[in-house]
């Protein structure tokens, strides 16, 4: 019988992830490989013979290394992309290595076990209230997904409507009331389940890019039937969070359900100093997240929390005769998210959230905005600089003025010069109609000195004109 090398290509894998990781703190940001270099590294005509397992993984790291983004690098501010800490990266490597399939309890008890505990931690540092029913799933994108369609199922059932066993066709028409700032996969999930984009009322915002209450009130009052308003908790470009109380008393006095959108906003709950910024998030209906942003788990990590169990069940859960579903107060994980089967993706989360505790959760969440006002002080502190947001979370928007006027052209070329530069990497945006540059501090390696050498290196590329 032949014996399999596991030790081979694994140890390869370790002492290459080692050194990518070691190398961080001083490698380039930015990838330095272009596209046709990469299809001539990685390229080539299908293997008809067997190779060996240690050599595809070191051909495989040499290829792929000048093509890397560095974002794990503390000098990476790009969207909102954390890193990955020690111990839930060598969980997601137990994840890999012991192979569950996280669907059913009987097929993996362990990792059941520890999902159902790893979503109990989850609510209790996000401060929601007992009983929550909880979903892994891959990212912010599916937790909107779930949570939207536990949301339909719940309001067309108060209308008289199964839409699981009716569909949608001949339906009461769903309303879902949205900020006009509101994130772009809440306009997706809602393609997805059916609803389309028309099916969204856009609710004024203000200046920062939250919600109105009294102009969501207007539009509540100004239809009828079931309705869904979706709120957000850090929004994608100035991190403001909506006035969770007030949108949702207004919504529940209108029978409406609350969604909120906390892909990163919401891990402001885990801290006592910024908990004050997401005060009424408890009161809302269901909740999506992403721990691969605050909580620095490897990706793979989006969660979803609802508040009415039996919807989430109603809308996610399913039946089959082959399959052993559990009877004796077990949970079966397929019950909350889409997938049939999936990777145990909740253990980097679980390891995550024991090795930091309570308190190192908040204390990451918290010296991240503290290093995002370090940026904005350090750049504003500069001519021709201006700091277009309230930085209230870990977001930056910073803007360059040009002595021709040509704001949106230099900020432009800024943001493309810091991007080839490759001391740290951020991406642009457009904020109420301009150009911006739009700085991420999610990750739990950066540092004071991160940031000001990143910010030296935006000034001298501003200043090259």
């Amino acid at each position: 019988m032949h014996e399999p090398d596991w030790k081979g290509p694994l140890g390869e894998a370790f002492e290459q992830a080692v050194a990518y990781l070691e190398s961080l703190p001083e490698r380039p940001v930015g990838s330095r490989a272009d596209l046709e270099e990469l299809r001539a590294a990685l390229g080539g005509p299908l293997p008809e013979e067997p190779q060996d397992p240690r050599e595809v993984v070191a051909a495989l790291a040499t290829a792929a290394e000048p093509g890397l983004m560095a974002s794990g690098s503390g000098r990476f501010f790009g969207f909102v992309i954390g890193g990955a800490t020690p111990a839930a990266l060598a969980a997601d490597w137990l994840t890999s290595t012991w192979d569950q399939n996280a669907g059913l309890h009987i097929l993996g008890p362990a990792v059941s076990v520890a999902e159902e505990q790893a979503g109990r931690w989850l609510a209790e540092l996000f401060g929601l209230p007992a009983g929550v029913s909880v979903g892994f799933v891959t990212g912010g994108q599916m937790a909107n997904f779930t949570a939207l369609a536990a949301a339909r199922h719940e309001m067309l059932r108060r209308a008289g409507w199964d839409v699981e066993t009716a569909g949608l066709p001949g339906a009461p028409p769903l309303r879902v009331l949205a900020g006009a700032g509101r994130h772009d996969t809440i306009d997706r999930a809602l393609r997805f389940l059916g609803l389309g984009t028309g099916a969204i009322v856009p609710v004024e915002m203000d200046d920062q890019g939250r919600m109105h209450p009294d102009a969501l009130r207007q539009a509540l009052a100004g239809g009828r039937g079931p309705a869904i308003v979706c709120a957000q908790a850090g929004n994608v470009n100035s991190g403001a969070v909506d006035p969770l109380t007030e949108i949702c008393e207004a919504a529940h006095e209108a029978g409406a359900w609350v969604h909120v959108d906390g892909a990163f906003g919401l891990w402001a709950a885990a801290s006592p100093r910024l908990r004050p910024l997401v005060a009424g998030v408890e009161l809302a209906d269901s909740w999506a997240t992403d721990a691969h942003k605050w909580l620095n788990v490897p990706y793979d990590s989006g969660v979803v929390l609802c508040a009415h169990p039996e919807a989430h069940r109603a809308a996610m859960g399913v039946r089959a005769v082959y399959l052993i579903h559990a009877s004796g107060g077990e949970r079966d994980e397929v019950d909350y998210t889409p997938e049939f089967s999936r990777r145990a993706r909740s253990l980097p989360v679980y390891a995550a959230i024991r090795a930091l505790g309570r308190s190192g959760v908040a204390a990451l969440v918290e010296r991240c905005c503290a290093l995002a006002s370090r940026f904005a002080e350090g750049l504003a502190a500069a001519d021709g600089v201006v700091v277009l947001n309230e930085v209230v979370l870990n977001q930056v928007l910073v803007r360059f003025h040009a002595a021709d006027g040509g704001h949106d052209a230099l900020t432009r070329r800024v943001v493309e010069r810091v991007q080839d530069d490759g001391t740290c990497w951020m991406s642009g945006t457009t904020w109420r109609g301009q150009a911006a540059m739009r700085i991420s501090v999610s990750n739990w390696t950066t540092d004071e000195a991160d940031v000001d050498r990143s910010v030296a290196a935006i000034l001298r590329c501003a200043r090259a004109g």
